[in-house]
């Protein structure tokens, strides 16, 4: 599994086609990729410990702003000036609220997986809000990482894979929200990057605040337990790992295709169900071994030097 991250990284330099250029933006997708694909480990701590994955989204990223603010006060300055910097608050805080709420309470390499249908929003959404009409090369290279996908969700009853919880819908939501994340990344590129990372974190703030209010009103999110050093700590530590992989994401998805994107950032499946099957939370079966095979082939087909120069067609790449 470690060398299909390896493979997928050196593959999206080729295929960004900026040589030795896009090693770093590569680099720190996949470590985005790492904290996200970690992650439901400290959030069921949390949750454990009575702290809704809400809360402790929204207490994650309150800390995450306000380290924010300390070091750029004006960062929020820029809202006025670049309204797209809403709807990429909405967006990153939807991710948020979609990813963590569901990897707690679902099974994680389901969860995970659902999530990264992100792939298939991307080609949806690049072409009219970027431009990037997509290859029939990318398409062909697309449809067997779905067909991955597909096949170690698909139940064995012969239908197709659909929803069947919660949780279900909350990665689907989240997968959605954050394909939009990364286009709107892409396209304010030109705004300053405190701002892009100011309009995350404040999405990630009040979206799980707006939810967990919402919640409340349902029952279905019960209030958060008094603080405790036990869950505070963690907390903290989650928040400083999201700060520092959220600038990854914001540095990388500036500097790549939304298509080389959202293809680095699958290594995230493998980072999550390796933890996740390692620590008991998930189970691997024969039909999921299938589905990672064609996602690694895909992974290996973009990676082909070949098709690097007609696939360099991203708006605005660096």
């Amino acid at each position: 599994m470690a060398s299909w991250g390896r493979a997928a990284a050196g593959g999206r330099a080729a295929f960004a086609g900026r040589g030795n250029a896009s090693v770093w933006p590569v680099a720190a997708l996949m470590l985005n990729a790492l904290v996200w694909g970690l992650s439901w480990w400290p959030f069921r701590q949390l949750q454990a410990q009575g702290l809704h994955p809400l809360w402790s989204t929204a207490l994650i990223y309150l800390l995450c702003l306000a380290c924010l603010l300390a070091l750029r006060p004006r960062s929020l300055h820029f809202f006025s000036s670049q309204p797209l910097l809403w709807l990429l608050m909405a967006a990153a805080g939807m991710t948020n609220v979609g990813f963590n709420w569901a990897v707690t309470v679902g099974d994680v390499v389901r969860v995970v997986l659902l999530f990264y249908l992100m792939p298939a929003w991307t080609v949806l959404l690049a072409w009219p809000l970027l431009g990037e009409k997509p290859t029939p090369v990318a398409l062909a290279r697309l449809a067997l990482a779905l067909a991955g996908v597909f096949t170690v969700l698909q139940t064995g009853d012969g239908g197709w894979p659909l929803p069947e919880s919660g949780a279900d819908w909350l990665a689907l939501a989240g997968g959605l929200s954050f394909a939009l994340t990364n286009i709107l990344l892409r396209k304010l590129q030109q705004a300053p990057a405190e701002a892009r990372i100011a309009a995350m974190f404040t999405g990630g703030a009040a979206m799980a605040i707006g939810a967990g209010l919402l919640g409340l009103t349902q029952g279905i999110v019960d209030l958060p337990p008094a603080p405790s050093m036990g869950w505070a700590g963690l907390a903290v530590g989650l928040g400083l790992a999201f700060l520092i992989g959220n600038v990854a994401l914001q540095y990388g998805a500036a500097r790549l295709s939304a298509h080389t994107t959202a293809l680095v950032l699958l290594s995230e499946v493998i980072f999550a169900s390796a933890s996740s099957v390692a620590l008991g939370a998930s189970e691997l079966t024969p039909r999921t071994w299938v589905g990672g095979a064609l996602i690694l082939a895909a992974a290996a087909w973009s990676a082909w030097p070949a098709g690097a120069p007609r696939e360099a067609t991203g708006a605005g790449a660096k």
